[in-house]
């Protein structure tokens, strides 16, 4: 997918259902992985995941984004007032308030933290647009920037000058950078 322009913004276009495609690629697990944390089974957390994805395909194109402020953020947010009102929906009592803030806080380190939350999304947009590459290029760019292997040795292991390693690290650096636009706080 070449289409231009940060994710956020293309979720604004009513007529970019490609965009939607790449949302619930990069977040269906992320958002997944949150809800199994405050349902005890796998189906109130899909049934979670289907009732925010409900609220984003609603207030996404109405979102601007701040880059002062955080994407993850307002994302958890919208997470937990879905489950909240699930809870409420069912007569559920929510849990005393140390509990509850257990599962609040996006700043909470234990629950979600930022390290955490980066490293699932680049991994994850990395398994997206992995195919957008040549398979060679896709392989300089992993043993260079991802293995930390010296641009020589990838080189001479691929068949490659040490500048097409280089050029390949940057291609696809840029490309991530362009599929995570305004999604890393």
């Amino acid at each position: 997918m070449n289409t231009p322009g940060s994710l956020l913004e293309r979720l604004r276009r009513p007529a970019d259902p490609e965009a939607w495609t790449r949302f619930v690629q990069l977040y269906t697990p992320l958002l997944f992985q949150w809800a199994r944390r405050v349902s005890t089974q796998d189906e109130d957390a899909a049934d979670l995941v289907q009732d925010v994805f409900t609220v984003l395909v609603e207030k996404l194109p109405e979102f601007g984004y701040d880059r002062h402020k955080s994407f993850r953020g307002w994302l958890h947010t919208v997470t937990l007032n879905c489950w909240r009102n699930t809870c409420r929906r069912r007569g559920v009592p929510l849990e005393g308030p140390d509990a509850l803030a257990e599962v609040t806080s996006p700043d909470n380190v234990a629950a979600f933290a930022e390290a955490e939350y980066r490293h699932h999304l680049v991994g994850r947009a990395l398994d997206l647009i992995r195919t957008d590459f040549q398979p060679a290029t896709w392989q300089a760019f992993w043993e260079y920037a991802v293995c930390g292997r010296p641009a020589a040795e990838v080189a001479a292991a691929l068949g490659l000058n040490v500048g097409a390693v280089r050029a390949a690290k940057f291609r696809v650096l840029c490309r991530l950078r362009q599929e995570l636009a305004g999604l890393l706080d």
